[in-house]
């Protein structure tokens, strides 16, 4: 299985579809908000939300589906990165509730060599995340850096630190 990809493997254009998709539960809303500190009622507290909101029930908050997305893209886009430099833009298009299976796609917007080590280089990406129905609900554009083939050969290879199993006889 691929876990990441170095420089030369992206190609601007290109769209990964991440596999598989992550039914939120009503625990991983609100394990997340306890784990952040966001007590907003709209997220924990199903009679406010039924009795008070225009949703009539708990939303997921957002932060979640956003980390939920970056986590799922780590095996196609980050796996081998050096760094996640920025989060550009961050927007929440649509809703999530309990229940709902969260899928996303990244798409490859550019690729630029680093200035000042060519050994890396920086990718621009674009992450989608959208329900079991095809509702969009978060968009976000990122900046990561990634090594270069070289930078991979030269530390140690694909799983650098890796120990070799010894068994005892």
């Amino acid at each position: 299985m691929q876990f990441g990809r170095t420089y030369e493997e992206f190609e601007v254009g290109a769209v990964y579809k991440h596999w598989p998709g992550k039914t939120v539960t009503e625990y991983d809303d609100h394990l997340f908000c306890l784990l952040t500190m966001n007590h907003h009622p709209l997220h924990m507290d199903t009679n406010y939300a039924e009795n008070t909101t225009d949703f009539g029930k708990n939303v997921v908050v957002g932060n979640y589906i956003y980390s939920l997305l970056l986590g799922m893209s780590v095996p196609d886009v980050s796996g081998k990165a050096i760094a996640n430099l920025e989060i550009e833009s961050l927007r929440h298009v649509a809703p999530t509730f309990h229940g709902d299976t969260i899928y996303g796609e990244t798409t490859v917007l550019d690729k630029t060599p680093s200035k000042s080590k060519n050994d890396r280089g920086i990718v621009y990406v674009e992450t989608k995340g959208y329900k079991q129905d095809g509702t969009l609900v978060c968009v976000f554009r990122r900046k990561v850096m990634v090594p270069t083939e070289t930078y991979i050969k030269e530390r140690g290879g694909e799983q650098p630190g890796r120990p070799e199993l010894r068994e005892k006889n």
